[in-house]
């Protein structure tokens, strides 16, 4: 080694830390490449005794000079964090998996016991994940706390190993009585893309213990993102959950508020760039209102949510005590949008918790809205994302909840769905339990679709009059009396039918007549539809009333009832 060579390593020895437990060689920008090259390193860590932590993190580790390190380790069984990131720049992705195997094998022979170990920025691929897949599958890892696997280029094969390795670690914890209890784990920039993510879904499933996730910029759509809700579902004690630039659309962002229901510890949600949109965003706004009680900051940037659905998101969470942050920036709203979002905040004494809007995208066009929503329908259709989510479904245990199974339907219901009309509408009056029946709240198309065509009879004959509002009543009770999450997305259904908001996927909009806002403007009035309800329909119709201006009167005579309504609760 030459002695400059030499000169240098010990005037950065000299800069390292020593203390607490830890050895730190932190940032130093060493290029560590023979057994020669770490003599003095090495011999810190052989000197040091109680050694707890290990730094290495900002330098290049060659494969000589990791086993040489590896052999100084061999002796320390109290070292438990190991914080090795960006440890191999300029080396060939081909030795750092020999260079990660050295380095495990010598903490498994140490008998060591780790709690945190951080490979972060370390380019090394699939096989890079197999260098370190012994050592997470082995007790040197039972009592891992913290996993950090950012930006490594895992891709979808070391995704999968990965997710084996923290299933046979959490098996084989279990089986001496102390199973795994990972509370931190992220792996963001890993290219995971749905196969990956639902490898690692089943591990987060068995490990139940998790409290921080981060995965963003992972390439996973809604079968990945489905897969993952139901694993968040099962970790009770989760408090961050970042899925940053990922692609949620309508059916992963529904997947994730209903596990969020679930989850009372929730202090921060990043679902920023995840193509949420609005039917995600009142979905979420649903669960903001019946949940997440110390929820302090949520992400919905960038998501191609409009006015109105940020509107329903900016209610929602005034009612939270522990609200920090709200980001709706980059999305759809325009000029008049976003003064009135701050106009919400601030009128409930929240307007600090607004994140900045400069980067809004304007409100959407009209033409350019149809032809996503287009690309939409052909995108949840597609027959293998169909298949792929159709299977992570099945692999994860996952069935429709909350939905009994639906009894016959009698054969006079079904003729008058087929075909509505007044006389038979009048001859199910006896029925109307039935009716009820008919509809389920976590199929919230068909049940609008029920809703619409009951209202579609309404007119003036006192006896018709009667029985459509009793009907109606009747099956929009029933399917408001469930969770929020459910009755919006009732709303949000009867709202895409109505032509007051863009939806994804085949529903399309019908064609209205007055009778069916004279039901609504009914049903607002009733104590079974709740004020919040209320309030998220007066949103959307108050900023796009021009949509059912063909309904005359009616559309007036329902404004009218639903801002009554609205007032009152102030």
């Amino acid at each position: 080694m030459a002695s400059d060579d030499i000169a240098q390593l010990a005037d950065a020895l000299s800069k390292t830390h020593v203390g607490d437990g830890e050895l730190s060689y932190k940032g130093l920008g060493l290029k560590l490449d023979g057994a020669e090259s770490v003599e003095e390193l090495v011999r810190d860590i052989e000197q040091y005794q109680g050694l707890r932590a290990l730094r290495l993190e900002g330098n290049t580790v060659g494969v000589e000079a990791a086993q040489a390190i590896a052999k100084a380790l061999e002796s320390k069984d109290l070292l438990q964090r190991c914080y090795w990131s960006d440890m191999f720049t300029g080396r060939l992705r081909s030795e750092i998996p020999t260079a990660l195997r050295s380095l495990g094998r010598a903490l498994m022979s140490a008998g060591a016991r780790l709690t945190e170990l951080d490979l972060s920025d370390n380019a090394f691929g699939p096989d890079g994940v197999k260098g370190i897949e012994q050592l997470l599958k082995s007790p040197s890892c039972h009592t891992l706390r913290e996993l950090r696997l950012n930006n490594c280029g895992m891709g979808i094969g070391g995704g999968k190993i990965l997710a084996e390795a923290l299933m046979e670690c959490h098996r084989q914890s279990a089986d001496v009585g102390a199973p795994l209890r990972l509370r931190v784990f992220i792996a963001g920039r890993n290219r995971l893309e749905n196969e990956g993510a639902s490898a690692l879904a089943k591990a987060f499933q068995l490990i139940g213990s998790l409290e921080e996730v981060h995965m963003p910029q992972n390439g996973i759509n809604y079968v990945g993102v489905v897969a993952l809700a139901s694993a968040m579902r099962q970790n009770p004690e989760l408090r961050i959950l970042n899925f940053n630039d990922n692609t949620f659309t309508k059916r992963g962002t529904l997947a994730m508020a209903q596990a969020l229901r679930h989850l009372r510890n929730v202090q921060v949600i990043n679902f920023g760039d995840c193509l949420v949109r609005s039917e995600g965003a009142i979905a979420l706004a649903a669960v903001l209102r019946e949940g997440l009680p110390i929820l302090k900051e949520i992400n919905l940037s960038f998501g191609e949510i409009t006015e109105a659905a940020a509107l329903v998101v900016a209610q929602a969470v005034t009612d939270k005590p522990h609200m920090e942050k709200v980001d709706l920036n980059g999305n759809c709203l325009g000029e008049e949008g976003c003064d009135a979002l701050r106009e919400v905040l601030e009128n409930m004494d929240k307007g600090d918790i607004l994140a900045s809007l400069s980067d809004d995208e304007g409100e959407p066009d009209d033409e350019e809205n149809d032809s996503e929503n287009d690309d939409d329908a052909s995108d949840e259709c597609d027959e293998d994302n169909e298949e792929e989510y159709c299977e992570t479904v099945k692999g994860n245990g996952m069935t429709r909840e909350d939905s009994p199974e639906k009894p016959q339907t009698p054969a006079e219901i079904m003729t008058f769905l087929r075909c509505p009309s007044v006389e038979k509408l009048l001859q199910l009056r006896e029925m109307r339990t039935n009716l009820q029946q008919q509809v389920d709240a976590s199929e919230p198309n068909e049940a609008a679709d029920v809703l619409l065509k009951i209202s579609s009879l309404y007119n003036d004959n006192p006896e018709a009059k009667t029985a459509v509002l009793e009907a109606f009543d009747a099956v929009l009770e029933k399917l408001l009396s469930g969770s929020a999450l459910q009755s919006y997305g009732l709303l949000t259904s009867l709202l895409v039918m109505m032509g007051l908001l863009k939806g994804e996927g085949k529903v399309k909009k019908v064609s209205l007549v007055p009778g069916q806002l004279l039901c609504l403007e009914h049903a607002v009035q009733q104590e079974y539809f709740p004020q919040h309800h209320a309030s998220l329909l007066y949103i959307f119709l108050s900023r796009n009333g021009e949509t059912l201006k063909s309904c005359g009167s009616a559309t007036e005579r329902l404004s009218f009832a639903l801002e009554k309504r609205c007032h009152k609760q102030h």
